[in-house]
C-alpha cells in the first residue's frame, strides 16, 4: 500500500508540472523508479511488457500493471499521433485485465477505461 500511496503523489506531482521538456523527462523517471527501463515498456509487444511482471511477487503484480497502465494514460497526452493512439490501447489493455483479475472494484479505473475507449473511437473516426 506505501508503494502505490507513493507513486500516486509522484504521479500528482509530475501533473503539476507545467514545461513539456520537464514532463518527458519526469515520465521517464517514473517509468525507471516505479517499474523498469522506459524503453523496455515502449520496444516490446505487449505480450512482453505482460511477462515483465512475473519477477515481482505475486501480491505486487496487478499494482505493478496498474502503475503502468496509469503511466501510458497520463503519458499519451504528451505525445502526437501514432504514439498517442499506441499509449492510449496499451493503457486500455492493462485497465481492462486489471479490472478482469482485481479483486479490488474501482470507479476510478472504470471511469479512465470508460474514457481511453471514447478516446480511441472519436480517433478512429478521423
Amino acid at each position: 500500500m506505501r508503494l502505490i500511496q507513493e507513486f500516486a503523489a509522484a504521479l500528482q506531482r509530475f501533473l503539476e508540472k507545467k514545461e513539456v521538456s520537464d514532463r518527458s523527462e519526469a515520465i521517464k523517471d517514473l517509468y525507471r523508479q516505479y517499474l523498469d527501463d522506459y524503453e523496455l515498456y515502449h520496444i516490446t509487444t505487449m505480450d512482453e511488457v505482460m511477462q515483465s511482471f512475473v519477477r515481482y511477487p505475486e501480491e505486487q503484480r496487478i499494482h505493478r500493471m496498474e502503475m503502468l497502465a496509469d503511466l501510458y494514460y497520463v503519458e499519451a497526452d504528451l505525445k502526437s499521433e501514432p504514439t498517442r493512439t499506441t499509449l492510449l490501447e496499451r493503457a486500455l489493455q492493462l485497465f481492462t485485465f486489471i479490472d478482469r483479475h482485481s479483486r479490488t472494484l474501482s470507479f476510478e479505473r472504470q471511469r479512465k477505461i470508460s474514457d481511453i475507449k471514447k478516446l480511441l473511437e472519436v480517433r478512429g473516426k478521423r
